[in-house]
């Protein structure tokens, strides 16, 4: 390309800003303008998003759209690096516009404030080229998924949990997708979140910048993209391997006669419709104060992880983590009311479910979870 053409197709400041870039012949001005030309979808502003945007912004994708509900918490700073002390309570999305927006002024920033879902996935994507999957749980991977193969998307997939990351490439027209690799969901509550289970806060960082370049790679179209490769990361041993991931022609989705034509119910898919439970089977933190302040002989069941409770507790509980919960029921006592509570309500919810399957009557939950307890009766315990 001439240098006067170069100039057609690129600003003066923009050969500037990325003149690194023009250096490499892989890219040059041509890779730099269809970069400049893209569309990218960024679902999830938080550990995932928030490298990923920045290096798409700094790389000049021309429309970056973020889609996140969400607002800032002190908690996401650990390894949300996109935002800072300042944004806590504030929107995810205006101060990640605001950030980006100061990093690269040329690029455009489109935010969407809402949840992704089977009602809008659809009409959001087609307006993109490429979306990349910052979310953290499997309903919406999987809703992604669809949406991605049901419009011939390239989905630029990563995850993290604890010292483990991974990352691909799903639903290019060749490559398999991820229901290739993951036909079903794990079971509910097999897998914990991040806010479970904790995250070591540079993993995301180094998860989302390889799905950064896995994005500009596909965008240029150069190298080696991770189609048809699964890349994990044990960030403890600073070990990674690859797992080879094949196309499924039995895949509902992508296969040779795929099932699945349209956008189902991903709540129901994954078994994570959140447990509603009778009335008579839930406690508010004033109720279970008074019940304890008048003696009342109560077990006060724990099914956070041991790390938790360290953080914060009621007196007098025991702790079983949740997971442990079905092989230990035999050293609960039946014959006393049980009160079970976790973080904020979802894992007691279920096992009370899990006692009452048991043969479990004198049972019931922490509405609200220890987060209630410490809001209602003892905010001078920390909060995570």
């Amino acid at each position: 390309m001439s240098s006067q053409r170069a100039r057609e197709v690129l600003s003066n400041e923009e050969i500037r800003r990325y003149s690194r870039h023009l250096l490499l012949p892989e890219v040059g001005v041509e890779g730099q303008r269809k970069l400049k030309d893209a569309r990218v979808l960024c679902v999830g502003a938080g550990g995932l998003g928030s490298p990923v945007s920045m290096y798409l912004a700094a790389a000049g994708v021309g429309t970056l759209g973020l889609v996140d509900f969400d607002l800032v918490d002190v908690t996401n700073l650990q390894r949300q690096v996109l935002y800072t002390s300042t944004d806590a309570g504030q929107s995810k999305l205006i101060a990640a516009r605001a950030r980006l927006s100061a990093m690269n002024p040329a690029i455009r920033i489109e935010i969407h404030p809402f949840t992704l879902s089977s009602e809008n996935a659809l009409d959001l994507l087609r307006g993109y080229d490429i979306v990349v999957d910052g979310t953290d749980n499997f309903q919406a991977r999987y809703l992604i998924n669809d949406a991605c193969v049901l419009l011939g998307l390239p989905n630029v997939s990563g995850s993290v949990l604890r010292f483990e990351g991974q990352a691909s490439v799903y639903a290019t027209p060749r490559g398999p997708c991820y229901r290739c690799l993951h036909p079903e969901p794990p079971p509910p509550g097999l897998v914990p979140n991040c806010g479970e289970a904790g995250v070591l806060g540079v993993l995301p960082g180094i998860i989302g910048t390889i799905q950064a370049a896995e994005t500009v790679k596909i965008i240029t179209g150069i190298g080696e993209t991770l189609v048809g490769r699964l890349l994990i990361l044990d960030a403890l041993r600073m070990r990674f391997r690859e797992v080879r991931i094949a196309k499924d022609p039995d895949c509902p989705v992508c296969g040779t006669h795929p099932t699945i034509r349209q956008l189902i119910d991903y709540e129901q898919f994954c078994g994570t419709a959140p447990v509603v439970l009778a009335p008579e089977l839930e406690l508010s933190a004033g109720q279970l104060r008074t019940r304890l302040d008048r003696g009342e002989a109560l077990m006060l069941l724990d099914v956070r992880e041991p790390q938790e409770a360290d953080i914060n507790s009621i007196p007098g509980s025991i702790v079983i983590p949740f997971g442990e919960l079905p092989a230990k029921t035999a050293t609960l006592d039946r014959s006393r009311d049980i009160v079970i509570y976790c973080k904020a309500g979802m894992r007691s919810a279920s096992a009370v479910q899990m006692l009452q399957a048991a043969g479990f009557e004198r049972v019931a939950h922490l509405k609200g979870g220890i987060l209630s307890w410490i809001d209602e009766v003892d905010p001078g315990q920390p909060k995570y």
